[in-house]
């Protein structure tokens, strides 16, 4: 059987946690580069929204990112990243949604001429702040083993400190500086961003992880 086909973009944070989800997972995936300003035919055909991460594994199409990180983890989870307290969710839940909006506004304020970009940077460091007294001097933001929020999260508060790095290291989250920082010094974290030219049909099957 042909194995399960992941649509994905390098430095697309939802893209990312799939890619993390199933590499600890070690769930085997045809991974197909996907370029979002020339998408793919047959990527179109899977999943007309045009968004990535994108699964197909058989006649099933998982289109977002948190149903991809389920899928993977209901397979096998050897780290057990599910297992976590009920507020892992809700931050997965604050970061997709509030955090989300308030870093989109920051990073991409010409495309929000009604936002302010200040106040969205406000908004996004509560948020980071929050998350900076729950980590506090742990490791990861439940204790000593990474959980699922970890790796939802990450990506995003990547993202939005690559907004300007300076400031992001100037402020009082040092937990989360050393969170993420940590993150971004792991193999885990330089396995996944392996690059690879955009798929094309009749390209050589490229297997992650």
């Amino acid at each position: 059987m042909s194995p399960p086909i992941l649509y994905s973009f390098r430095r697309c944070p939802y893209a990312m946690r799939a890619r993390l989800a199933i590499q600890a997972a070690g769930v085997q995936v045809e991974l197909r580069e996907i370029v979002l300003r020339d998408k793919a035919a047959a990527f179109l055909a899977a999943s007309p929204k045009g968004t990535v991460p994108v699964v197909v594994d058989g006649d099933t199409v998982i289109e977002e990112s948190l149903d991809v990180m389920a899928w993977a983890l209901a397979q096998n989870d050897p780290e057990a990243w599910q297992d976590m307290p009920a507020a892992g969710q809700d931050w997965i839940a604050r970061c997709d949604g509030p955090f989300k909006h308030d870093l989109d506004r920051t990073k991409y304020a010409t495309r929000y001429p009604d936002a302010d970009p200040a106040v969205a940077r406000a908004g996004a460091a509560d948020f980071l702040r929050d998350l900076n007294l729950a980590i506090g001097q742990k490791p990861w933001l439940f204790g000593n083993a990474p959980t699922w929020a970890d790796f939802a999260v990450l990506p995003f508060v990547r993202q939005f400190a690559n907004i300007d790095r300076t400031w992001f290291d100037a402020q009082d989250w040092p937990h989360v500086i050393r969170w993420l920082d940590a993150f971004l010094g792991s193999d885990r974290f330089q396995s996944i961003m392996t690059k690879y030219p955009k798929w094309e049909p009749g390209d050589p099957v490229t297997m992650f992880p």
